[in-house]
């Protein structure tokens, strides 16, 4: 993602399949100093979502063929970005599985000026306090806040020890490479010159079953070397 720091406002992308709706909320965004790039359909919104790192996505949840849902899915696999979804009033269920596909907020359609700036800073303004605490890590639903001492799966807290929290965060952040029984050991046990390799496999077995009964992704073993983290499940 651009620093939004490093110029004025935000880059923020705009994604909905009607050129006056577009116009509308680049002309809206645009009067409070944000700078807009667009895309009229799922791909092409993910296509520019890689080429432009937006600050922010306003992403339009009915769409033909690739929807808002799966739009908000496919990023949150990679990214942490703030999305703002724009539904319409009777889109209740759509409203639902945006939140659960990982969307920040959501707009109702037709929504006022004031009301559009608002949410986006108040998105924003909760973005920041989650990079400030520590950058969050992504695996799939499962979310990791290293800074806080957080994890959740598709938004709702993780109950971890210590040491369970410290080997999830190093599989996590070798994002689906295998970490070495060595790297493990150092990062669950830090105070210990010598770990005794027996620890780790109860503990990662406590870990693995708080994981899946919460629908998370799973450490698998790998044999002589160590466990990675499978998106799978």
């Amino acid at each position: 993602m651009t620093a939004a720091g490093a110029r004025t406002g935000l880059q923020i992308l705009v994604v909905d399949d009607e050129p006056a709706m577009v116009g509308a909320i680049t002309a809206l965004v645009g009067s409070a100093g944000h700078q807009v790039v667009t895309a009229y359909d799922g791909d092409a919104a993910l296509r520019r979502f890689e080429q432009d790192e937006p600050d922010l996505v306003l992403l339009d949840l009915a769409m033909p063929g690739r929807d808002g849902v799966d739009v908000c899915r496919e990023i949150r696999r990679t990214s942490a970005t703030p999305i703002i979804v724009l539904t319409g009033e009777s889109d209740e269920l759509a409203k639902v599985e945006a939140l659960d596909a990982g969307a920040d907020d959501y707009v109702t359609k037709p929504f006022g000026r004031q009301e559009l700036l608002a949410r986006i800073r108040a998105v924003m303004r909760r973005h920041e306090v989650s990079e400030a605490t520590g950058p969050g890590v992504r695996v799939g639903p499962l979310v990791l806040l290293p800074g806080r001492h957080e994890a959740t799966v598709d938004g709702l807290p993780l109950a971890l020890t210590r040491t369970e929290f410290a080997l999830l965060a190093a599989l996590a952040t070798a994002r689906g490479r295998v970490v070495t029984h060595e790297r493990l050991l150092a990062a669950g046990w830090p105070d210990e010159r010598e770990p005794d390799p027996q620890w780790l496999k109860p503990h990662l077995a406590r870990l693995r079953a708080k994981l899946e009964a919460a629908g998370a992704p799973l450490p698998a073993s790998v044999r002589g070397v160590g466990y990675r983290l499978d998106e799978a499940g």
